[in-house]
């Protein structure tokens, strides 16, 4: 392929979104650009206070429960209270616990800090998927998770680059960044990003809004198509989690240091940002249920050939293949619940499907490290081929007609839907021009980075 052909996929595949996207895109980046925390916190607690090992073990596990709870809560917030209050409050919480984290230094405040900070990490994710799927055309949305997604890696590898480089300064000065940069996210969001939430129904006699059902997570789970979504989605996300603890583990047992670890891990990093479009050009309009079946089956020949990996070079190519089937995964999934959830409850569908994510990383961790140090390394690769193997088959099974039904359904009622926001340079609107239809981009936007999706 030419690199004309690359730019021109790269602007066909930027191209054509509504401006308040864009400012949404902006501060996805701005947040993961400044994360620093999940990333050195256990370094800062056994290099810099002196804690044990068990004891980053279970305050980074406590921000995997806190982020089970925020999923619920924070999808409950975004139907009940707006996509943008959630935002701005989420943020701002996570900023206020980054703050905190610079000058707590008990175990216990570090633990509740850390827990909360779970809690509003994850919470800001359903009303970030929610908002794309209101103002996004229905035929753009499975495109516009994958941009957003793009901007998560590009800034979680900057915020890794960058916060390597700047540990000198001590861990503290990373944290009050980190604050600084997700207050920054919350202030883009409350000047620039308009509330979507879609209006109440109105009674055509009355004239007055119907009251919205019911809808709580036990309401949620019993919509069986969806529910099966979740707990394949689950399935794929063990399998997806497993590698950042085994891996390591295993190539340490192969005699490989940590420089080799790292430079392996950074492949995942490094192939998302460069070729998240690509992928996006070749999977536009296919099968949900398809992409959903070939991911999970990149992610189980990945893993389950790590078993068979003995060198770094053969390490980083299993990386390749299931980093491959995980930009696929992600905004398809995302795709596939917005067209699930009915339009007054995306949020707290966004948000069950975000506990999935939150549960696997918090239960995926303990397992992997369990397998390891107990029947070994090899029988974890091999359960991980085997979950994902099963997750493929139960996407093809039980969801293809599901999801193509819902995908045809979304389209043919896009036409009376989508709104437009405006407002962000280089990108020109259907608002701004007074026609019906949204105008491609005349420049590309500011280039490219959930769960617990």
């Amino acid at each position: 392929m030419s690199i004309d052909s690359l730019i021109r996929s790269a602007r066909e595949t930027v191209s054509g979104l509504p401006g308040g996207f864009w400012w949404l895109w902006l501060s996805t980046l701005v947040n993961r650009t400044g994360a620093f925390v999940l990333t050195f916190l256990s370094l800062y607690l056994t290099v810099e206070l002196g804690h044990s090992a068990w004891f980053a073990g279970v305050v980074v596990a406590l921000h995997g429960l806190g982020g089970v709870a925020g999923s619920a809560l924070g999808g409950f917030l975004t139907d009940r209270w707006g996509r943008r209050p959630t935002m701005v409050s989420m943020h701002l919480a996570a900023a206020t616990c980054a703050l905190l984290l610079a000058f707590v230094t008990a175990p216990w405040g570090i633990a509740a800090i850390v827990l909360l900070m779970g809690v509003a990490m994850q919470g800001v994710r359903p009303s970030i998927n929610a908002t794309i799927a209101d103002m996004v055309p229905a035929h753009d949305v499975r495109r516009a998770y994958a941009l957003n997604y793009w901007a998560l890696n590009l800034g979680f590898a900057v915020a890794a680059i960058g916060g390597g480089a700047a540990i000198v300064l001590g861990y503290r000065t990373l944290f009050l960044v980190d604050a600084a940069a997700t207050a920054l996210c919350a202030l883009i969001v409350f000047l620039r990003l308009p509330e979507t939430r879609p209006e109440a129904a109105v009674d055509q006699t009355t004239g007055k809004a119907l009251a919205e059902p019911e809808v709580g997570v036990l309401t949620v789970l019993r919509d069986a198509p969806f529910r099966t979504l979740v707990l394949l989605n689950l399935f794929v996300c063990v399998v997806f989690t497993a590698p950042w603890i085994g891996l390591p583990l295993t190539m340490a047992g192969e005699g490989l240091g940590t420089s080799a670890y790292g430079a392996v891990i950074a492949v995942n990093g490094v192939v998302i940002v460069a070729f998240q479009l690509l992928v996006n050009k070749v999977t536009d309009k296919r099968s949900p249920a398809l992409l959903l079946s070939v991911s999970s089956l990149l992610f189980a020949i990945g893993t389950g050939a790590t078993a068979l990996a003995g060198s770094s070079v053969a390490f980083a190519a299993t990386v390749v293949v299931w980093t491959i089937g995980e930009m696929v995964h992600v905004p398809t999934n995302a795709a596939a619940t917005a067209r699930l959830a009915p339009e007054h409850a995306r949020g707290r569908y966004q948000g069950v499907m975000g506990m999935s994510w939150a549960v696997a990383g918090t239960v995926a961790p303990l397992l992997a490290g369990w397998i390891v140090d107990g029947p070994g390394p090899d029988v974890l690769w091999i359960a991980c081929a085997v979950i994902g193997v099963a997750a493929a088959v139960g996407y093809q099974t039980r969801l293809r007609s599901v999801l193509a039904d819902a995908e045809e359904d979304a389209l043919v009622a896009a036409p009376a839907a989508a709104p437009v926001a405006t407002g962000t340079p280089g990108v020109e609107t259907a608002a701004d021009t007074g026609t019906g239809t949204t105008v491609a981009a005349s420049a590309a936007p500011p280039a490219d980075t959930v769960s617990a999706s």
